[in-house]
């Protein structure tokens, strides 16, 4: 699930697990942009640790 807000006037993006997930995911496009420039780690780490 995710959602758009705001923080401070700027975007941010909420990933959810569910819709009553206490813990949310936000980040803004600073992070967004520093996610994306290394997806290809992020997904390496997420195969790496699959049996977790």
């Amino acid at each position: 699930m995710v959602e758009r807000s705001e923080y401070k006037g700027k975007p941010i993006l909420i990933l959810k697990r569910d819709e009553n997930d206490r813990f949310p995911f936000s980040f803004g496009l600073s992070k967004a942009r520093l996610i994306l420039d290394n997806l290809e780690e992020i997904k390496k780490f997420v195969e790496e640790n699959k049996q977790l």
